[in-house]
C-alpha cells in the first residue's frame, strides 16, 4: 500500500496529513517527514491521520518517537482522527491518555 503524506507549515506549526496504511513498510517515510519538521523548526506537530485506513505497531511507535523528539524542543504533538478503527487501537495502547485526540484541524490547531 502506498503512503502519501503532505506538510503544511505555520511559523513553527506544521500540519503532517497522512493518507494510506501506516505499517512496517512505509512508517520509516512517515518518520522521516516528522524527523524533518521537527529539525527545520516546527516544535508544534499536528499529525492528520483522517485518511489513514490502518496503523501497526510499527507506525504507533514512529508517533510515540516523534512525540519525544519534539518535547526535547519543548514543542507539543496532537492528533487528528474521528475513525473509530484506528481511535480504538489509541485506546487500546493507551495512546489516547498520551496524545490529545481531535476531530478536526480547526480543534487541534486552537487547542
Amino acid at each position: 500500500m502506498e503512503l502519501d503524506i503532505s506538510t503544511e507549515r505555520d511559523g513553527t506549526t506544521c500540519r503532517i496529513a497522512v493518507n494510506g496504511e501506516v505499517d512496517v513498510y512505509t512508517s520509516p517515510l512517515l518518520k522521516s517527514h516528522i524527523v524533518d519538521a521537527v529539525d527545520s523548526g516546527c516544535v508544534d506537530l499536528v499529525v492528520d491521520l483522517e485518511g489513514v485506513g490502518f496503523i501497526d505497531s510499527s507506525g504507533l511507535g514512529v508517533l510515540v518517537s516523534g512525540l519525544r523528539r519534539v518535547k526535547e524542543q519543548s514543542g507539543s504533538m496532537r492528533v487528528i482522527c474521528t475513525k473509530e478503527g484506528i481511535l480504538k487501537i489509541f485506546r487500546i495502547t493507551g495512546l489516547d491518555k498520551v496524545f490529545p485526540i481531535f476531530a478536526s484541524a480547526d480543534e487541534a490547531e486552537g487547542f
